[in-house]
């Protein structure tokens, strides 16, 4: 008699097809803005009704990875903040469109185990992470230090990404859909690790940015950004009913 490993394929055909299309996403294959099949393209693929078809779709926009257009089809949804005053900015366009020379450095970049990462006051319990450290620059004077953690049970592909010339953020906005992010953002004054990285007098007045970023239930990433007080700002604009 011989043992046999448990079947662990979707029970019914709407939940296969969504669990195939949600994998493809996942791994970074379809990216955001990614035209899908259309439900006619499907039910020839899957030999099923367009009901099957249209249930799991149904089920994938539920949870944001994708957008359902009648005209224009269904694609691999783009991030969006959840509640949007301020926005996260684009450092390097930032950079740049002050005239400097952007430039990027990761100083550390490892595999962490299971752990507690602390977001403001609240410790999180998550698993296994991919950790980068990075500084970026505007010409070539330091004006903030990244601490990023990316969780790889939720995102796989970030373990074989390549970090030491592109950031980790642009490339999570390219390769992973997300649904949902906050932030904190306080002042606070720079520690000796800060200090170090950002060439600058141990106290001195800095902006504090961090940011947790989910899919669903599902941590994606936590970063903590430090900018130099004195060479960086946010902006935000607004009216009445923001």
């Amino acid at each position: 008699m011989h043992d046999h490993a448990p079947d662990t394929r979707p029970a019914t055909l709407h939940a296969r097809i969504r669990a195939e299309v949600e994998a493809r996403i996942l791994s970074g294959e379809l990216k955001p803005g990614d035209r899908l099949p259309t439900e006619t393209e499907m039910m020839a693929r899957y030999s099923c009704s367009r009901m099957t078809v249209n249930k799991a779709m149904a089920s994938l926009a539920a949870t944001g990875l994708i957008i359902r257009n009648r005209r224009a089809g269904t694609s691999v949804a783009r991030p969006k903040m959840h509640a949007g005053v301020l926005t996260i900015p684009d450092i390097r366009a930032n950079i740049e469109a002050r005239g400097a020379r952007y430039g990027y450095q990761a100083v550390l970049d490892e595999l962490r185990p299971p752990c507690c990462v602390h977001l403001g006051s609240e410790g999180h319990h998550l698993g296994q992470s991919r950790f980068v450290r990075s500084i970026h620059h505007a010409d070539d004077s330091p004006v903030l230090i990244e601490d990023r953690h990316i969780f790889l049970d939720a995102v796989p592909g970030a373990a074989e990404a390549d970090f030491r010339t592109e950031p980790p953020g642009p490339w999570l906005l390219g390769h992973v859909p997300w649904t949902e992010a906050e932030h904190r953002i306080a002042a606070i004054a720079a520690d000796p690790l800060t200090a170090r990285c950002l060439e600058i007098s141990i106290g001195m007045p800095c902006l504090l940015v961090e940011r947790r970023t989910w899919r669903g239930d599902e941590t994606l990433t936590i970063a903590k950004q430090v900018f130099r007080g004195d060479s960086f700002d946010l902006t935000a604009r607004f009216g009445p009913s923001s």
